[in-house]
């Protein structure tokens, strides 16, 4: 191909996005909803992301697609983006109990899945089982606190306000 084309080709691009961007509909954004995203969060948001995400505390990895699978488990709807900011959407609006244990039983299902897998490899390679012990013990663990986090909350309602008297 001769190089001719392509500079004509550039010139026809940008010729054809300066027409269609003079009325500023244009304008880029690095996140539509980075003001939906630093909105309040219930407290325990940021540490369970820290503990959920990071394989070294919960013994798997979660990736993107199972919080999709998670949020759409519990009829929510997420647009794929870091896992933090998914996991922090997925819990934003989080007042009641029930949504709460909703969404800690389908992450402890996913939990048990992984569960499942490490124990049918550690049975399949038994020189590698004391690996698989500590990933299922540590998914345990995280299990537990989840139970905790779900016996701890205290449901709030959108009117309570802790000034009125």
């Amino acid at each position: 191909m001769n190089t001719t084309d392509f500079s004509d080709l550039r010139a026809e691009f940008d010729a054809f996005v300066r027409g269609k961007c003079e009325d500023g509909s244009c304008e880029t954004t690095s996140d539509e909803n980075a003001e939906e995203l630093d909105e309040y969060a219930p407290q325990f948001v940021d540490e369970l992301g820290d503990k959920l995400l990071a394989p070294y505390h919960s013994g798997v990895y979660i990736s993107r697609l199972d919080i999709k699978r998670i949020a759409e488990a519990i009829d929510e709807s997420l647009p794929i983006k870091e896992r933090k900011k998914m996991i922090k959407a997925l819990f934003r609006h989080t007042t009641r109990k029930e949504y709460l244990e909703e969404a800690f039983a389908e992450i402890n299902r996913h939990l048990g899945g992984r569960e499942l897998i490490y124990t049918e490899l550690a049975n399949e390679f038994p020189a590698s089982k004391y690996i698989f012990d500590g990933y299922i013990a540590k998914i345990r663990k995280t299990q537990k606190m989840l139970t905790q986090i779900i016996e701890d909350f205290e449901e709030i309602e959108p009117t309570d306000d802790p000034l009125a008297f």
